[in-house]
């Protein structure tokens, strides 16, 4: 299992970038004040990443949050994604220059292929692997996609994603995903680490709260950091904000772990990449 000591502790992905491996999600954040206020508390609390996506209608406020922080541009990783109407080369291109100026930034320290749209996602990739070489994003990954998506963009790309973010959970344990991305050198980054909650009332979740004097949520998350797993827990609420970073004074133990690996019941709490409409 990993050592993880504190909030900003940094993983590295194989084209030698750095990234935290906490970091905030704001999907379904509001744009304005309730992103605004998230990614300012975020900060605050020792966070340096931030991971929102073209799709979340917020890359305004998460720039303006991070200018009013009084931080410099390059303490916070910016992540962002691109949507599955904007794929396609040229498309690519022009999405990405419509992201970066919304965030109001010179560049984006990571770009990902939101999901795999069939057709299209390997031209894409070509326009996401130029982006890279020309500076204006410093690593790029891929979002929810399964192996059979990513076989053949390693077999014809250049580049091989740094990322690749998924629905990762006790409910939706995906070890074979995980093994697949470890064994390709792609770091695995966990969207919906706690269920949207749905797992914080399990038995074997509270008696490790009760024991460690943590929360359900924090147990959680402490599991998947020591998977080696980067996580962006979602929240707009200052106090779950500041505990969901609380995880790193304590460790459970291998038994411990293994034990939530059982919960797996292939839960989804969103849509399965297979069964995505793309048109």
């Amino acid at each position: 299992m990993m050592t993880v000591n504190k909030i900003d502790d940094r993983v590295v992905l194989n084209n030698g970038v750095t990234i935290p491996q906490v970091g905030l999600g704001v999907w379904r954040a509001e744009d304005g004040k309730e992103t605004r206020n998230a990614v300012l508390w975020a900060l605050e609390a020792g966070y340096r990443a931030v991971d929102t996506a073209s799709y979340y209608q917020n890359e305004t406020s998460v720039g303006q949050a991070i200018r009013d922080s009084g931080l410099q541009r390059e303490e916070v990783f910016v992540t962002t994604k691109l949507w599955n109407d904007e794929q396609g080369y040229k498309e690519t291109l022009q999405a990405f220059e419509r992201s970066r100026k919304r965030l109001g930034v010179d560049y984006i320290d990571l770009y990902l292929a939101h999901f795999p749209v069939t057709g299209k996602y390997l031209d894409t990739w070509r326009a996401m692997e130029k982006l890279l070489k020309d500076g204006y994003v410093r690593a790029i990954g891929v979002s929810n996609f399964h192996a059979h998506h990513l076989e053949p963009l390693l077999e014809q790309s250049e580049i091989v994603p740094v990322v690749n973010q998924i629905e990762f959970h006790p409910y939706l344990n995906q070890q074979k995903m995980l093994e697949y991305n470890t064994a390709h050198n792609i770091r695995t980054e966990a969207w919906a680490p706690i269920a949207k909650g749905r797992v914080l009332k399990e038995k074997m979740i509270t008696e490790l709260a009760e024991k460690y004097g943590k929360t359900p949520a924090q147990v959680v998350l402490r599991w998947e950091l020591q998977k080696g797993l980067i996580i962006i827990p979602k929240s707009v609420n200052k106090e779950r904000i500041f505990e969901n970073a609380g995880i790193f004074d304590f460790s459970i133990t291998e038994e411990e772990s293994l034990r939530i690996d059982t919960l797996h019941c292939n839960g989804r709490i969103g849509t399965d990449p297979d069964d995505m409409v793309y048109e």
